[in-house]
């Protein structure tokens, strides 16, 4: 894991192209794979992680959907809000895939939970 601001512990260095940290200082958060130039779409990739207001806070997590369970359990531990273009998505994981509080869902949440059920 990459340290947090303040938090000491292992830092980790990649090399990744400048457009890489380019595009990681500019998210504010999100999940980043980064793969060897030339790998084909089975192969692992070389690094999945997270990303919060620009700051890799983790890294080696291995594949996607654990660093989505990750993400989420980071929401939740350090009190986040799901930022407004993503509110949407977050709240379909949560209550729709994962069934947490799934009896409070938006307007557009539960029609897509209608269609999905069809």
């Amino acid at each position: 894991m990459k340290n947090l601001p303040g938090v000491p512990g292992v830092h980790l260095e990649k090399d990744v192209d400048e457009s890489t940290q380019m595009a990681i200082a500019e998210t504010v958060f999100g999940i980043f794979v980064i793969r060897q130039e030339g790998a084909e779409p089975g192969d692992d990739p070389v690094d999945v992680g997270i990303v919060l207001e620009g700051v890799e806070v983790m890294s080696e997590l291995g594949n996607v959907a654990f660093a989505v369970v990750m993400l989420l359990g980071l929401v939740y531990a350090l009190n986040l809000s799901y930022p407004q273009e993503l509110k949407y998505t977050f709240e379909v994981l949560q209550k729709i895939i994962m069934e947490l509080d799934a009896n409070k869902l938006s307007n557009k949440a539960q029609v897509l939970k209608t269609l999905l059920s069809r």
